[in-house]
């Protein structure tokens, strides 16, 4: 039996993907709301509407029910998993990790969260992957990472089907540091376009950005090579560019003048790429990383700093040679 913890539109996506193969699958909904419209109209009408669910997913409000399944997906908001997870204390499967983000209080990666409550057998899912565009059956490709490679082969195996290709990969830091990370530079990238800079700047953006990417998470023992694929390069492009992207969508409508808080009282669904950037600053700082476009991000999100300033500091920053 296999569970999805939050419904959110990535959530539901997944519990239908795994209910078609002929899957039974618990759905943990937070909002009321949510689990009556799954239960009376097969249908998700806060956040993913339009999308005809599978008979087979059961919505459920009582999180510690899931302790039943053999696998777990955990697609709550980063900032919430322990909370969540905290009433889930004994479950001894297999969690599969959807959430991208790092813990602000901690500096925590979601692996390290969930170990902190005692799950041991993980695995983190991420890569290109619009919720709308994979719940419609378009072709997607995602990685999915464990440190045991035979886990990270029967996930592969579970959730893989003819329009939705999962790899298995071993690189749990790079998987999850690339997917955290992606989603400040979606918001730098929509930012870039809504202050109308153009393809060329955003272009810059996206190669340097993963550069930034791949510089940060190699200082927390990733390798190298998983910035190259899909849960980098793959997931940074879709991000930065697709209109589906609510880090991008944010970003431009801070470049456009809007505050922060006007824009997420705006939106019911969680922006990972604003808490993110405070823990990346926090561990930049720490570990002497260089981090200059995310240290940006920040400073117009936070502090104040206008978006052309921004931009303007960012070009006129000491000139050096492309690869040290």
């Amino acid at each position: 039996m296999l569970g999805v913890v939050g419904a959110g539109s990535w959530g539901t996506t997944v519990a239908n993907l795994l209910a078609q193969k002929g899957n039974r699958v618990f759905l943990w909904c937070r909002e009321r709301e949510v689990a009556e419209s799954i239960a009376k109209r097969r249908e998700n009408t806060l956040f993913l509407p339009e999308v005809r669910l599978s008979d087979n997913i059961e919505p459920v409000m009582d999180v510690e029910r899931m302790i039943e399944c053999e696998v777990l997906v955990n697609a709550v908001p980063v900032q919430y998993v322990r909370g969540v997870w905290e009433k889930l204390k004994g479950f001894s499967g297999v969690v599969v990790n959807l959430s991208k983000g790092i813990e602000v209080k901690t500096g925590k990666r979601v692996s390290e969260v969930l170990a902190d409550l005692g799950i041991t057998r993980y695995t983190v899912l991420s890569g290109p992957s619009f919720a709308k565009e994979v719940a419609l059956g378009k072709p997607t490709a995602v990685t999915v990472a464990s440190k045991d490679e035979k886990l990270a082969v029967m996930v592969r195996d579970t959730f893989s089907t003819s329009h939705f290709r999962v790899y298995s990969h071993t690189d749990v830091v790079g998987v999850e540091i690339a997917g955290a990370l992606k989603n400040v530079m979606a918001i730098a990238a929509g930012i870039c376009d809504g202050l109308g800079l153009g393809l060329n700047a955003r272009a810059s953006l996206i190669n340097r950005g993963l550069v930034e990417m791949a510089r940060f998470g190699t200082a927390l023992g990733a390798e190298e090579k998983t910035f190259w694929g899909l849960a980098g390069m793959g997931d940074l492009v879709l991000t930065c560019t697709g209109d589906l992207s609510r880090n991008r969508r944010l970003g431009i409508e801070i470049g456009k003048g809007k505050s922060l808080e006007e824009v997420l009282s705006s939106t019911l669904s969680v922006v990972e790429g604003v808490e993110t950037v405070k823990a990346v600053k926090g561990m930049a700082e720490k570990m002497g990383v260089e981090m200059p476009i995310s240290l940006e991000v920040y400073r117009v999100l936070f502090e104040g700093k206008s978006p052309e300033k921004s931009v303007k500091d960012l070009l006129e920053r000491e000139l050096k040679f492309e690869f040290h």
